[in-house]
């Protein structure tokens, strides 16, 4: 029974003693430190949650700041994606990894990076320099005092490497777009099997593929990704890395993001919300900081090893972005010269390779030396001379202009949004960019650039003889946007965007996702006329799932004996993916089932190998209107195996969970696991134990967006960070981040907030000099040397 009185009575002590705490004096730490490359004193103040707060009195000083923090509290991450992104793991690691290193080098860029750099306008360079020679001056402060080292160097046995402003134009993402899905659907035509891709991914928008004029599909196989191939390499041996989990992630990272209008919130002022959706499991792929001089005020989350803030808000406008869909990898065949395999085939005639050739040095041994080729397309990921046969691989990252290292930098010092569009020229990557201001303006646009090809749709490999080649790009003004939508608010979700009306030829991508996160969002969204921080966190959390739904509307109205207590645990259930519920659990083990068996039905044999999963929708629409694909009595095929998954799923959750239903708990099975990267080291396991012990809802269908692994049911990704913006009056704001600040576990805010996060509990955003200074726990003052 609630008892009223003694909630009052606590409430009020709770009340009484934290004014009583508030009217302690705090106990702040103190300390100074001297570094190179700051202009003037550095103020930084680390409030409760390690979340630091940088007061400059410049803003490239601020931007120092940010890059000596994340170093102080990320330094091996930021180091090690530097590392794997030089292509300089070997000098650490051994020769094992000469392979990594060339494969990385492969991506760098070739062309003119004075030019490169010659695009990014003065002040943002300025910002990227500071933010560099903050991270140096935290490396040198470590190697200074081998105390300060986080504990991976000792273990290792290596030491950080210093940045250079240039390595961010060489270092591109060898980012390979849908190119392995071009195989997959080349290896299909060639079976005449081209139309079963879509049991995989309908494409979104609708369109009718076609096999590319020339190309000899029957030709084409995994072979042909070369080096894009992860199986093997000693990284993933290293790692545990799982190429099958690679491509989970792959098919779910993405985010949501929605923008309320004045008119549709309970203050009058605008609401942006953002939860980033990413692999959780290893390193917190976002740091906070707040960067504070005259001119800028700015908080929020930020890829660690990147300057700028990604998701946040300045004291103009809050920002927010989610996955667009633009398809920017193309794979081209080449055919090699019999009279000389360093030609291939090109605008007909015969055209040599680019050769680069590198040493890459190597811990406790001579330099290794590879050979690197280039085709007018980009880098060759394959070159077989024995079939004479290449593969390249055209990315926007390896155009002039592709790389997006400064982007960041750029939407931070923009002070509205025709400044912003400025900023964009610099963004290749695709994404849904949400704006909300303190003027009540609300905006979309979609940022990003986009191949221009001669001929082509980009869905299958294509011959690389010049006919297909790219001829420029598109960048944001040839893509959509809105600004102040007449219906009070906006969102994204992956979904297909892209207005009704949208010209053929225009068309950026296929791959859009289920709008079923979209669509449960909009549904909230449009039913609320007073719209409240509070939603806002609700709907981030919210785990309604769409398909659960539908599926319960399918359950059969007899079902076998051995089918019935499956069946009437499932009726009794609210569709939600709630840790402590049993029929979510059940749910997901009878979801998979009836996945696999529906495969095995409509999969002819020749066909298997090629797919491996199938899409939802096309799974509720079978089971819903059965057809020939089933047999000759398809409504009886489908209820047969509709009642074996439920058999086969209340099998797998009581093997698992035990006899009893009532004790069932979808989170016992969802957990929140993380490890560090290289803990297949037992040394780095025994220093870094795994942070563990919390299970969660959701799935890769519900607004809270936790999915499954590639083989596992525990957590295999998410938002990792979350925030929900009061515009305007920003210390109302909140944010979340998984699991704390830093990644050393000596430190307080190594895993401070996964408790919190696992529970749906929003932390504070702190923005004012006074409600900053209100929970400041540590100050440290970087003084120039």
């Amino acid at each position: 029974m609630f008892d009223r009185r003694a909630f009052l009575l606590s409430s009020t002590a709770a009340l009484l003693t934290s004014a009583a705490a508030a009217a302690r004096p705090r106990l702040v730490t103190t300390q100074q430190q001297t570094v190179r490359g700051a202009s003037a004193p550095i103020e930084i103040v680390d409030d409760d949650w390690g979340t630091p707060h940088i007061r400059a009195a410049s803003i490239p000083d601020a931007f120092f700041g940010q890059g000596y923090v994340v170093a102080r509290d990320r330094l091996f991450q930021i180091d090690l994606s530097h590392r794997r992104e030089l292509g300089r793991l070997a000098e650490a690691f051994g020769a094992r990894f000469a392979r990594h290193d060339a494969n990385a080098r492969l991506f760098h860029y070739r062309g003119d990076v004075d030019a490169e750099l010659h695009r990014v306008p003065a002040d943002v360079l300025a910002c990227a320099r500071a933010y560099i020679a903050g991270i140096n001056a935290r490396i040198d402060e470590v190697i200074a005092d081998p105390t300060l080292l986080p504990l991976e160097y000792r273990i290792l046995q290596v030491i950080p490497i210093r940045w250079d402003l240039r390595d961010l134009v060489r270092a591109r993402e060898a980012a390979s777009g849908n190119v392995d899905d071009e195989v997959r659907r080349a290896q299909l035509a060639a079976i005449g099997m081209l139309d079963l891709d879509a049991i995989i991914a309908p494409l979104r928008p609708a369109w009718k593929m076609q096999v590319p004029d020339g190309l000899d599909a029957a030709a084409v196989s995994a072979a042909d990704l070369g080096v894009l191939n992860i199986e093997g390499l000693p990284w993933a041996e290293l790692t545990g890395q799982d190429p099958a989990a690679a491509s989970v992630e792959r098919a779910n990272a993405g985010s949501n993001a929605w923008t309320v209008s004045p008119s549709r919130t309970a203050t009058g002022r605008p609401i942006l919300a953002n939860d980033p959706h990413l692999g959780i499991g290893g390193f917190s792929p976002r740091h906070i900081a707040h960067l504070t001089a005259p001119g800028l005020d700015l908080i929020g989350g930020g890829a660690p090893g990147l300057p700028g803030i990604m998701q946040g808000h300045t004291d103009r406008f809050a920002f927010g972005r989610t996955n667009f869909h633009i398809d920017q990898g193309d794979l081209f065949i080449l055919e090699l010269d019999p009279a000389d395999l360093e030609r291939y085939r090109h605008d007909g005639g015969w055209k040599r390779f680019e050769k680069v050739e590198e040493a890459i040095a190597v811990k406790g041994g001579a330099p290794a030396k590879v050979t690197l080729r280039y085709s007018v397309q980009g880098p060759v990921i394959s070159w077989n001379p024995d079939k004479r046969r290449a593969t390249a691989l055209a990315t926007i990252a390896m155009q002039p202009g592709g790389d997006g290292a400064f982007a960041m930098i750029a939407i931070n010092l923009a002070k509205d949004w025709k400044g912003l569009r400025k900023a964009f020229e610099l963004h290749p990557s695709p994404t849904n960019f949400h704006y909300a201001d303190v003027e009540g303006n609300t905006g979309w646009q979609v940022i990003g650039f986009a191949p221009v090809r001669k001929k082509g749709d980009g869905l299958l490999p294509v011959p690389g003889d010049g006919r297909y080649d790219w001829t420029g790009m598109r960048k944001y003004e040839s893509l959509p946007s809105e600004y102040n939508p007449a219906k009070g608010w906006f969102a994204s979700a992956n979904q297909n965007n892209l207005p009704a009306d949208w010209p053929r030829d225009r068309i950026p991508a296929f791959s859009f996702r289920d709008p079923y996160r979209y669509d449960r969002i909009a549904d909230v969204l449009k039913t609320q006329d007073k719209h409240t921080l509070a939603d806002s966190v609700a709907l981030q959390h919210d785990t309604l799932s769409t398909p659960a739904r539908q599926f319960l509307a399918l359950l059969p109205q007899t079902p076998s004996a051995a089918a019935k207590p499956a069946v009437d645990m499932l009726r009794a259930w609210d569709a939600r993916i709630d840790r402590d519920s049993g029929a979510a659990a059940l749910f997901e083990a009878v979801w998979r089932e009836a996945g696999k068996r529906m495969l095995a039905a409509i999969v002819p044999p020749r066909a298997k190998g090629l797919i491996p999963s199938i899409a939802p929708s096309l799974l509720l629409e079978l089971l819903a209107r059965p057809d020939a694909r089933l047999g000759a009595d398809p409504a009886a095929a489908r209820d047969s195996m509709l009642d074996a998954a439920l058999v086969a799923g209340w099998a797998a959750i009581r093997d698992k969970l035990g006899p009893d239903p009532a004790a069932w708990r979808y989170g016992t099975l969802h957990q929140v696991r993380l490890r560090h990267p290289l803990s297949a080291i037992p040394a780095i396991a025994k220093a870094f134990p795994a942070i563990e012990g919390e299970g969660s809802g959701g799935d890769g269908y519900t607004v809270m967006a936790r999915w499954l692994g590639a083989s596992s049911w525990q957590v295999g990704g998410g938002a990792s960070y979350l925030q929900v913006i009061d515009v305007g009056a920003w210390d109302n704001s909140l944010m979340l981040i998984l699991p704390g600040q830093s990644t050393d576990p000596r430190s307080p805010h190594y895993r401070d907030q996964y408790r919190n996060w696992a529970n749906g509990q929003m932390q504070p955003m702190p923005f004012s000099r006074a409600a900053v200074d209100a929970r400041a726990a540590t100050r440290t003052t970087l003084k120039p040397a």
